[in-house]
Protein backbone atom coordinates (compact mmCIF):
# COMPACT_ATOMS: atom_id res chain seq x y z
CA UNK A 1 0.00 0.00 0.00
CA UNK A 2 1.65 3.37 -0.79
CA UNK A 3 1.93 5.70 1.82
CA UNK A 4 0.39 9.36 1.05
CA UNK A 5 1.81 12.63 2.58
CA UNK A 6 -1.56 15.05 2.73
CA UNK A 7 -0.51 18.54 1.52
CA UNK A 8 -2.18 20.82 4.17
CA UNK A 9 -1.56 24.06 6.15
CA UNK A 10 0.07 22.05 9.10
CA UNK A 11 3.89 22.60 10.10
CA UNK A 12 5.92 20.56 7.10
CA UNK A 13 9.87 19.63 9.05
CA UNK A 14 12.71 19.30 6.76
CA UNK A 15 13.40 15.59 8.21
CA UNK A 16 9.31 14.88 7.10
CA UNK A 17 10.50 16.16 3.67
CA UNK A 18 12.93 13.37 3.68
CA UNK A 19 10.96 11.07 4.74
CA UNK A 20 8.87 11.89 1.90
CA UNK A 21 11.77 11.07 -0.48
CA UNK A 22 13.35 8.81 0.69
CA UNK A 23 10.18 6.84 1.46
CA UNK A 24 8.55 7.42 -1.93
CA UNK A 25 5.24 8.72 -0.66
CA UNK A 26 2.80 9.95 -3.14
CA UNK A 27 1.20 13.40 -2.14
CA UNK A 28 -2.41 14.36 -1.89
CA UNK A 29 -4.12 17.61 -1.27
CA UNK A 30 -6.15 18.09 1.61
CA UNK A 31 -9.74 19.11 1.94
CA UNK A 32 -8.70 22.21 3.69
CA UNK A 33 -6.01 23.00 1.45
CA UNK A 34 -8.26 22.59 -1.71
CA UNK A 35 -10.94 24.91 0.62
CA UNK A 36 -8.24 27.67 0.79
CA UNK A 37 -7.26 27.10 -3.07
CA UNK A 38 -10.46 27.45 -4.27
CA UNK A 39 -11.30 30.25 -2.02
CA UNK A 40 -8.21 32.24 -3.08
CA UNK A 41 -9.24 31.84 -6.60
CA UNK A 42 -12.87 32.80 -6.03
CA UNK A 43 -11.94 35.91 -4.16
CA UNK A 44 -9.70 36.84 -7.10
CA UNK A 45 -12.10 36.36 -10.18
CA UNK A 46 -14.50 38.26 -7.81
CA UNK A 47 -12.16 40.77 -7.09
CA UNK A 48 -11.23 41.40 -11.15
CA UNK A 49 -14.93 42.07 -12.04
CA UNK A 50 -14.90 45.72 -9.83
CA UNK A 51 -11.58 46.53 -9.47
CA UNK A 52 -10.79 49.72 -11.72
CA UNK A 53 -7.40 50.55 -10.23
CA UNK A 54 -4.57 47.75 -11.92
CA UNK A 55 -2.91 45.23 -10.20
CA UNK A 56 0.51 44.21 -10.54
CA UNK A 57 0.62 40.93 -12.40
CA UNK A 58 -2.62 40.50 -12.94
CA UNK A 59 -3.97 43.08 -14.84
CA UNK A 60 -0.47 44.76 -15.61
CA UNK A 61 3.08 43.84 -17.27
CA UNK A 62 5.65 42.77 -15.08
CA UNK A 63 9.01 44.00 -13.55
CA UNK A 64 9.73 47.73 -14.91
CA UNK A 65 6.68 46.95 -17.34
CA UNK A 66 4.35 47.70 -14.16
CA UNK A 67 2.98 50.52 -15.42
CA UNK A 68 1.43 49.12 -18.63
CA UNK A 69 -2.18 47.72 -18.53
CA UNK A 70 -3.10 44.66 -19.92
CA UNK A 71 -6.94 44.26 -20.90
CA UNK A 72 -8.96 41.26 -19.25
CA UNK A 73 -9.27 39.50 -22.47
CA UNK A 74 -5.44 38.88 -22.91
CA UNK A 75 -4.75 38.29 -18.96
CA UNK A 76 -4.52 34.78 -20.19
CA UNK A 77 -2.31 35.60 -22.54
CA UNK A 78 -0.58 37.60 -20.41
CA UNK A 79 0.43 34.71 -17.97
CA UNK A 80 1.38 32.02 -20.60
CA UNK A 81 3.66 34.33 -21.88
CA UNK A 82 5.21 35.17 -19.02
CA UNK A 83 6.19 31.26 -18.53
CA UNK A 84 7.22 30.84 -21.61
CA UNK A 85 9.75 34.09 -21.89
CA UNK A 86 11.61 33.27 -18.69
CA UNK A 87 12.33 30.08 -19.29
CA UNK A 88 16.26 31.01 -20.21
CA UNK A 89 18.07 28.40 -18.15
CA UNK A 90 20.96 27.56 -18.84
CA UNK A 91 23.92 25.25 -17.75
CA UNK A 92 24.13 22.19 -15.97
CA UNK A 93 20.58 20.00 -15.38
CA UNK A 94 19.42 20.30 -11.97
CA UNK A 95 19.44 16.89 -10.49
CA UNK A 96 15.88 14.67 -10.10
CA UNK A 97 15.86 14.51 -6.45
CA UNK A 98 16.28 18.48 -6.70
CA UNK A 99 13.18 18.86 -8.77
CA UNK A 100 11.57 16.68 -6.79
CA UNK A 101 12.24 18.78 -3.95
CA UNK A 102 10.85 22.01 -5.94
CA UNK A 103 7.53 20.42 -7.14
CA UNK A 104 6.54 19.14 -3.16
CA UNK A 105 7.67 23.24 -1.79
CA UNK A 106 5.49 24.63 -5.16
CA UNK A 107 2.79 23.08 -4.48
CA UNK A 108 2.81 23.65 -0.60
CA UNK A 109 3.61 27.32 -1.19
CA UNK A 110 0.40 27.71 -3.21
CA UNK A 111 -1.67 25.75 -1.16
CA UNK A 112 -2.49 28.44 1.62
CA UNK A 113 -4.92 29.78 -0.78
CA UNK A 114 -2.52 33.35 -0.52
CA UNK A 115 -1.75 32.69 -4.53
CA UNK A 116 -5.02 32.88 -6.53
CA UNK A 117 -4.19 29.49 -8.64
CA UNK A 118 -6.75 27.38 -9.94
CA UNK A 119 -7.40 24.36 -8.29
CA UNK A 120 -6.26 22.10 -11.31
CA UNK A 121 -3.02 23.83 -11.78
CA UNK A 122 -1.35 22.84 -8.13
CA UNK A 123 -3.08 19.21 -8.89
CA UNK A 124 -1.08 19.03 -11.93
CA UNK A 125 2.17 19.75 -9.65
CA UNK A 126 1.20 16.94 -7.82
CA UNK A 127 0.31 14.52 -10.58
CA UNK A 128 3.82 15.38 -11.97
CA UNK A 129 5.27 14.59 -8.15
CA UNK A 130 3.23 11.22 -7.89
CA UNK A 131 4.45 9.70 -11.47
CA UNK A 132 8.11 10.82 -11.18
CA UNK A 133 7.96 13.07 -14.17
CA UNK A 134 10.11 15.74 -13.56
CA UNK A 135 10.47 18.61 -15.67
CA UNK A 136 14.12 19.47 -17.05
CA UNK A 137 15.60 22.17 -14.85
CA UNK A 138 18.45 23.93 -15.78
CA UNK A 139 20.88 25.35 -12.67
CA UNK A 140 21.91 28.83 -14.06
CA UNK A 141 19.56 31.90 -14.65
CA UNK A 142 17.96 33.26 -11.18
CA UNK A 143 19.07 36.22 -9.21
CA UNK A 144 16.55 34.75 -6.30
CA UNK A 145 15.28 38.33 -6.37
CA UNK A 146 11.76 37.71 -7.18
CA UNK A 147 12.26 34.36 -6.39
CA UNK A 148 13.31 31.97 -8.90
CA UNK A 149 11.98 33.02 -12.01
CA UNK A 150 14.20 31.16 -14.73
CA UNK A 151 13.91 27.60 -13.02
CA UNK A 152 10.59 27.57 -11.80
CA UNK A 153 9.55 28.69 -15.51
CA UNK A 154 11.04 25.69 -16.37
CA UNK A 155 9.37 23.92 -13.35
CA UNK A 156 6.03 25.03 -15.03
CA UNK A 157 6.20 24.91 -18.87
CA UNK A 158 5.01 21.12 -18.82
CA UNK A 159 1.92 22.47 -17.54
CA UNK A 160 1.28 24.44 -20.24
CA UNK A 161 2.43 21.55 -22.96
CA UNK A 162 5.76 22.78 -23.19
CA UNK A 163 9.16 22.46 -22.33
CA UNK A 164 10.73 19.28 -21.56
CA UNK A 165 10.52 16.48 -18.85
CA UNK A 166 12.44 13.04 -17.65
CA UNK A 167 10.38 10.47 -17.40
CA UNK A 168 11.42 6.39 -16.73
CA UNK A 169 14.77 7.84 -17.43
CA UNK A 170 14.36 9.64 -20.34
CA UNK A 171 14.11 13.57 -21.67
CA UNK A 172 11.07 13.93 -23.51
CA UNK A 173 9.08 16.25 -25.00
CA UNK A 174 6.14 17.43 -21.91
CA UNK A 175 3.30 17.22 -24.32
CA UNK A 176 3.97 13.71 -25.18
CA UNK A 177 4.14 12.43 -21.45
CA UNK A 178 1.06 14.47 -20.76
CA UNK A 179 -0.49 12.80 -24.20
CA UNK A 180 0.43 9.32 -22.25
CA UNK A 181 -1.12 9.89 -19.22
CA UNK A 182 -4.10 12.29 -20.79
CA UNK A 183 -3.49 15.32 -19.28
CA UNK A 184 -4.80 18.49 -20.76
CA UNK A 185 -2.79 21.51 -21.12
CA UNK A 186 -3.70 23.89 -18.24
CA UNK A 187 -4.96 27.32 -19.22
CA UNK A 188 -3.73 29.62 -16.94
CA UNK A 189 -6.14 32.86 -15.38
CA UNK A 190 -4.90 35.93 -14.65
CA UNK A 191 -1.66 35.63 -11.79
CA UNK A 192 -1.14 32.52 -12.12
CA UNK A 193 1.71 32.77 -14.28
CA UNK A 194 3.16 35.07 -11.91
CA UNK A 195 2.07 32.52 -8.75
CA UNK A 196 4.07 29.82 -10.18
CA UNK A 197 7.23 31.82 -11.57
CA UNK A 198 7.12 33.89 -8.15
CA UNK A 199 8.45 31.98 -5.12
CA UNK A 200 12.10 30.91 -3.40
CA UNK A 201 11.61 27.13 -4.52
CA UNK A 202 14.83 26.43 -6.35
CA UNK A 203 16.27 27.95 -3.45
CA UNK A 204 14.46 26.16 -1.07
CA UNK A 205 14.91 22.77 -2.33
CA UNK A 206 18.58 22.91 -2.78
CA UNK A 207 18.78 23.97 0.78
CA UNK A 208 16.47 21.34 2.15
CA UNK A 209 18.81 18.95 0.50
CA UNK A 210 21.86 20.72 1.75
CA UNK A 211 20.40 20.43 5.12
CA UNK A 212 19.65 17.50 5.31
CA UNK A 213 22.88 16.24 3.97
CA UNK A 214 25.30 18.57 6.26
CA UNK A 215 23.32 16.23 9.19
CA UNK A 216 24.43 13.48 8.13
CA UNK A 217 27.98 14.64 7.01
CA UNK A 218 27.99 16.28 10.24
CA UNK A 219 27.41 12.60 12.26
CA UNK A 220 29.98 10.95 10.34
CA UNK A 221 32.56 13.22 10.58
CA UNK A 222 32.10 12.79 14.65
CA UNK A 223 33.11 8.96 13.41
CA UNK A 224 35.97 9.69 11.64
CA UNK A 225 37.26 11.69 14.03
CA UNK A 226 36.53 9.47 16.66
CA UNK A 227 38.67 6.27 14.23
CA UNK A 228 41.17 9.13 13.45
CA UNK A 229 41.55 9.95 17.86
CA UNK A 230 42.41 6.55 18.28
CA UNK A 231 44.40 5.55 15.34
CA UNK A 232 46.60 8.83 16.30
CA UNK A 233 46.71 7.79 19.86
CA UNK A 234 45.39 10.91 20.92
CA UNK A 235 43.83 11.96 24.07
CA UNK A 236 40.58 11.57 25.66
CA UNK A 237 40.84 14.67 28.47
CA UNK A 238 39.69 17.63 25.85
CA UNK A 239 36.13 15.50 25.24
CA UNK A 240 35.66 15.80 29.63
CA UNK A 241 32.52 17.66 30.46
CA UNK A 242 33.97 20.01 32.76
CA UNK A 243 35.57 21.57 29.59
CA UNK A 244 32.15 22.51 28.36
CA UNK A 245 30.30 23.26 30.92
CA UNK A 246 31.96 26.06 30.89
CA UNK A 247 31.65 27.63 27.30
CA UNK A 248 28.46 25.68 26.79
CA UNK A 249 27.79 26.07 23.25
CA UNK A 250 25.27 23.52 22.26
CA UNK A 251 26.80 22.26 19.70
CA UNK A 252 30.48 21.82 21.69
CA UNK A 253 28.77 19.92 24.05
CA UNK A 254 26.94 17.41 21.86
CA UNK A 255 30.05 16.59 19.75
CA UNK A 256 32.37 16.01 23.52
CA UNK A 257 30.02 13.73 24.59
CA UNK A 258 29.18 11.82 21.28
CA UNK A 259 33.60 11.52 20.93
CA UNK A 260 33.10 10.25 24.24
CA UNK A 261 30.29 7.70 23.43
CA UNK A 262 32.34 6.49 20.38
CA UNK A 263 35.43 6.47 22.16
CA UNK A 264 34.28 4.45 25.46
CA UNK A 265 35.73 0.96 26.12
CA UNK A 266 38.60 1.39 23.82
CA UNK A 267 42.09 -0.01 25.39
CA UNK A 268 44.11 2.24 22.90
CA UNK A 269 42.57 5.67 24.33
CA UNK A 270 42.57 4.11 28.17
CA UNK A 271 46.43 3.39 28.07
CA UNK A 272 49.31 5.93 29.30
CA UNK A 273 50.25 8.98 26.74
CA UNK A 274 53.97 9.81 26.20
CA UNK A 275 52.44 13.37 24.97
CA UNK A 276 50.98 16.29 26.57
CA UNK A 277 48.59 17.20 23.79
CA UNK A 278 47.22 16.74 20.74
CA UNK A 279 47.33 18.64 17.17
CA UNK A 280 44.14 21.09 17.31
CA UNK A 281 42.20 18.86 14.24
CA UNK A 282 41.93 16.65 17.28
CA UNK A 283 41.96 18.28 20.51
CA UNK A 284 39.44 20.81 19.19
CA UNK A 285 36.99 18.38 17.00
CA UNK A 286 34.16 19.90 19.82
CA UNK A 287 34.57 23.59 19.14
CA UNK A 288 34.56 22.86 15.74
CA UNK A 289 32.45 20.30 14.81
CA UNK A 290 30.69 21.67 16.94
CA UNK A 291 30.33 25.34 15.61
CA UNK A 292 28.98 23.49 12.26
CA UNK A 293 26.44 21.69 13.92
CA UNK A 294 25.07 24.63 15.75
CA UNK A 295 25.07 26.69 12.22
CA UNK A 296 23.28 23.83 10.71
CA UNK A 297 20.57 24.44 13.17
CA UNK A 298 20.14 28.14 12.53
CA UNK A 299 20.01 27.28 9.03
CA UNK A 300 17.75 24.51 9.71
CA UNK A 301 15.45 26.99 11.79
CA UNK A 302 15.74 29.37 8.58
CA UNK A 303 14.49 26.73 5.90
CA UNK A 304 11.69 25.48 7.97
CA UNK A 305 10.16 29.29 7.99
CA UNK A 306 10.39 29.39 4.78
CA UNK A 307 8.96 25.70 3.68
CA UNK A 308 5.93 26.75 5.45
CA UNK A 309 5.75 30.23 3.72
CA UNK A 310 3.42 31.40 0.58
CA UNK A 311 6.39 33.33 -1.06
CA UNK A 312 5.09 34.86 -4.33
CA UNK A 313 3.60 38.30 -5.51
CA UNK A 314 1.44 40.03 -5.44
CA UNK A 315 0.02 38.89 -2.15
CA UNK A 316 -3.81 37.89 -2.11
CA UNK A 317 -5.20 38.09 1.34
CA UNK A 318 -9.22 37.37 0.99
CA UNK A 319 -10.02 37.67 4.74
CA UNK A 320 -8.77 41.03 4.55
CA UNK A 321 -9.98 41.65 1.17
CA UNK A 322 -6.38 42.79 0.51
CA UNK A 323 -4.33 42.37 -2.83
CA UNK A 324 -0.91 43.40 -1.87
CA UNK A 325 2.38 43.86 -4.28
CA UNK A 326 5.33 43.50 -1.97
CA UNK A 327 8.76 41.53 -1.52
CA UNK A 328 8.17 38.18 -0.03
CA UNK A 329 10.22 36.26 -3.29
CA UNK A 330 12.94 38.36 -2.40
CA UNK A 331 15.29 35.26 -1.59
CA UNK A 332 17.66 37.78 0.60
CA UNK A 333 17.08 35.38 3.99
CA UNK A 334 17.56 32.19 2.18
CA UNK A 335 21.09 33.46 0.29
CA UNK A 336 22.73 34.34 3.90
CA UNK A 337 21.73 30.94 5.58
CA UNK A 338 23.02 28.79 2.26
CA UNK A 339 26.41 31.19 2.51
CA UNK A 340 26.88 30.40 6.26
CA UNK A 341 25.81 26.69 5.68
CA UNK A 342 28.29 26.50 2.68
CA UNK A 343 31.00 28.05 5.44
CA UNK A 344 29.82 25.43 8.16
CA UNK A 345 30.19 22.62 6.08
CA UNK A 346 33.21 23.54 4.68
CA UNK A 347 34.77 23.38 7.85
CA UNK A 348 34.04 19.65 8.60
CA UNK A 349 36.09 19.58 5.35
CA UNK A 350 39.30 21.58 6.26
CA UNK A 351 39.77 19.74 9.57
CA UNK A 352 39.20 16.40 8.17
CA UNK A 353 41.89 17.02 5.85
CA UNK A 354 44.06 18.01 8.64
CA UNK A 355 43.60 14.89 10.40
CA UNK A 356 44.72 13.09 7.12
CA UNK A 357 47.64 15.01 7.04
CA UNK A 358 48.52 13.79 10.96
CA UNK A 359 47.91 10.33 10.09
CA UNK A 360 50.54 10.13 6.90
CA UNK A 361 53.13 12.17 9.07
CA UNK A 362 54.57 9.11 10.27
CA UNK A 363 54.16 10.21 13.71
CA UNK A 364 53.16 8.25 17.19
CA UNK A 365 54.08 4.69 15.89
CA UNK A 366 52.11 5.34 12.62
CA UNK A 367 54.60 4.58 9.45
CA UNK A 368 55.01 7.06 7.22
CA UNK A 369 51.89 7.32 4.42
CA UNK A 370 50.69 4.45 6.38
CA UNK A 371 52.16 1.42 4.28
CA UNK A 372 54.26 -1.23 6.05
CA UNK A 373 57.25 -0.88 2.78
CA UNK A 374 57.22 2.94 2.01
CA UNK A 375 59.82 3.88 -0.46
CA UNK A 376 58.60 1.17 -2.95
CA UNK A 377 55.29 2.00 -1.93
CA UNK A 378 53.92 5.33 -1.81
CA UNK A 379 50.76 4.12 0.20
CA UNK A 380 48.20 6.94 1.20
CA UNK A 381 50.82 9.92 0.13
CA UNK A 382 47.84 11.04 -2.48
CA UNK A 383 44.73 10.62 -1.54
CA UNK A 384 45.53 13.08 0.78
CA UNK A 385 46.73 15.44 -1.97
CA UNK A 386 43.28 14.68 -3.28
CA UNK A 387 41.51 15.64 -0.23
CA UNK A 388 43.97 19.16 -0.25
CA UNK A 389 42.77 20.17 -3.85
CA UNK A 390 38.41 18.91 -2.34
CA UNK A 391 39.37 21.43 0.76
CA UNK A 392 40.94 24.29 -1.46
CA UNK A 393 38.37 23.92 -3.98
CA UNK A 394 35.54 24.62 -1.02
CA UNK A 395 37.29 27.67 0.40
CA UNK A 396 36.72 28.99 -3.09
CA UNK A 397 33.07 28.01 -3.39
CA UNK A 398 32.23 29.46 0.24
CA UNK A 399 33.09 33.30 -0.81
CA UNK A 400 29.60 34.41 -0.55
CA UNK A 401 26.96 35.27 -2.73
CA UNK A 402 24.43 36.75 -1.04
CA UNK A 403 26.98 40.41 -0.61
CA UNK A 404 26.53 40.11 -4.74
CA UNK A 405 23.81 42.33 -6.44
CA UNK A 406 23.43 43.05 -9.74
CA UNK A 407 20.82 45.27 -11.02
CA UNK A 408 18.27 44.45 -13.57
CA UNK A 409 15.01 45.11 -14.88
CA UNK A 410 15.43 48.68 -15.75
CA UNK A 411 16.23 49.23 -12.06
CA UNK A 412 13.12 48.24 -11.18
CA UNK A 413 15.12 45.01 -9.17
CA UNK A 414 17.87 46.77 -8.29
CA UNK A 415 18.70 44.61 -5.23
CA UNK A 416 19.31 41.01 -5.37
CA UNK A 417 19.68 37.83 -3.53
CA UNK A 418 22.06 35.85 -5.41
CA UNK A 419 20.04 33.04 -3.55
CA UNK A 420 19.98 30.52 -6.39
CA UNK A 421 24.21 31.02 -6.78
CA UNK A 422 24.59 29.95 -2.70
CA UNK A 423 22.70 27.47 -3.01
CA UNK A 424 24.50 25.77 -6.41
CA UNK A 425 27.73 26.66 -4.89
CA UNK A 426 26.33 25.07 -0.82
CA UNK A 427 25.41 22.17 -2.61
CA UNK A 428 29.13 21.67 -3.80
CA UNK A 429 30.34 22.05 -0.84
CA UNK A 430 28.33 19.47 0.61
CA UNK A 431 29.33 16.85 -1.96
CA UNK A 432 33.12 18.15 -1.17
CA UNK A 433 33.22 17.67 2.69
CA UNK A 434 31.61 14.11 2.38
CA UNK A 435 34.69 13.29 0.06
CA UNK A 436 36.93 14.50 2.28
CA UNK A 437 35.18 12.52 5.05
CA UNK A 438 35.38 9.44 3.16
CA UNK A 439 38.94 9.76 2.69
CA UNK A 440 39.81 10.27 6.47
CA UNK A 441 37.58 7.54 7.04
CA UNK A 442 39.97 5.47 4.48
CA UNK A 443 43.43 6.58 6.06
CA UNK A 444 41.79 6.56 9.79
CA UNK A 445 40.63 2.78 9.45
CA UNK A 446 44.00 1.81 7.45
CA UNK A 447 45.80 3.39 10.50
CA UNK A 448 43.77 1.82 13.50
CA UNK A 449 44.61 -1.56 11.74
CA UNK A 450 48.26 -0.97 12.47
CA UNK A 451 47.61 -0.64 16.23
CA UNK A 452 46.94 -4.19 16.84
CA UNK A 453 46.59 -6.35 18.65
CA UNK A 454 45.19 -3.21 20.79
CA UNK A 455 41.49 -2.62 20.05
CA UNK A 456 39.84 0.83 19.34
CA UNK A 457 35.97 0.55 21.17
CA UNK A 458 33.33 -1.69 20.35
CA UNK A 459 31.72 0.81 18.81
CA UNK A 460 34.09 1.71 17.00
CA UNK A 461 35.74 -1.81 16.07
CA UNK A 462 31.74 -2.47 14.65
CA UNK A 463 31.66 0.24 11.83
CA UNK A 464 35.61 -0.52 11.29
CA UNK A 465 34.63 -4.00 10.33
CA UNK A 466 31.83 -2.77 8.48
CA UNK A 467 33.87 -0.69 6.43
CA UNK A 468 36.24 -3.75 5.87
CA UNK A 469 33.44 -5.85 4.07
CA UNK A 470 33.84 -2.58 1.11
CA UNK A 471 37.40 -1.31 1.36
CA UNK A 472 40.24 -3.58 2.07
CA UNK A 473 43.51 -3.33 4.32
CA UNK A 474 46.43 -2.12 1.41
CA UNK A 475 49.43 -3.44 2.14
CA UNK A 476 51.05 -2.52 -1.17
CA UNK A 477 50.25 -0.16 -3.88
CA UNK A 478 47.10 -0.56 -5.49
CA UNK A 479 44.75 1.27 -7.55
CA UNK A 480 43.34 4.14 -5.33
CA UNK A 481 40.16 5.76 -6.98
CA UNK A 482 37.73 2.89 -6.82
CA UNK A 483 38.67 2.48 -2.94
CA UNK A 484 37.84 6.16 -2.19
CA UNK A 485 34.39 5.86 -4.43
CA UNK A 486 33.59 2.98 -2.25
CA UNK A 487 34.36 4.56 0.81
CA UNK A 488 31.91 7.55 -0.39
CA UNK A 489 29.60 5.50 -0.86
CA UNK A 490 29.87 3.17 1.91
CA UNK A 491 29.21 6.83 4.23
CA UNK A 492 26.02 7.34 2.26
CA UNK A 493 24.57 4.31 3.42
CA UNK A 494 25.33 3.73 7.07
CA UNK A 495 23.96 5.15 9.75
CA UNK A 496 25.85 6.60 12.11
Amino acid sequence: MEEIHKISPEHLSIDRLQEIIEKGFKLELSEKSKALILKGRKYLDDRMKTQKEPIYGVSTGFGCLCDISVSGEQLSILQRNLVMSHACGIGERVPNEIVKLMLILKVQSLSYGYSGVQLETVQRLVDFFNNDVCPVVYQQGSLGASGDLVPLAHLSLPILDLGEVNYNGKDLPAHEVNEMFGWKPVTLQSKEGLALLNGTQFMAAYGCWCIMNAKRISAAADVAAAISIDAFDGRIEPFHPAVHAIRPHKGQIETARRISELLAGSEIISRQKVHVQDPYSFRCVPQVHGASKDAIAYVESVFTTEINSTTDNPTIVPDEDLVISAGNFHGQPLAVALDFLAIAVAELGSISSQRIYQLIAGERGLPIFLVSNPGLNSGFMIPQYAAASIVSQSKQLCTPASVDSIESSQGQEDHVSMGANAATKCYKVVQNSERVLAIELFNAVQAIDFRLPLKTSPVLQSICAEYRKVVPFIGNDCVMYTHISNSVEFLRKIKF
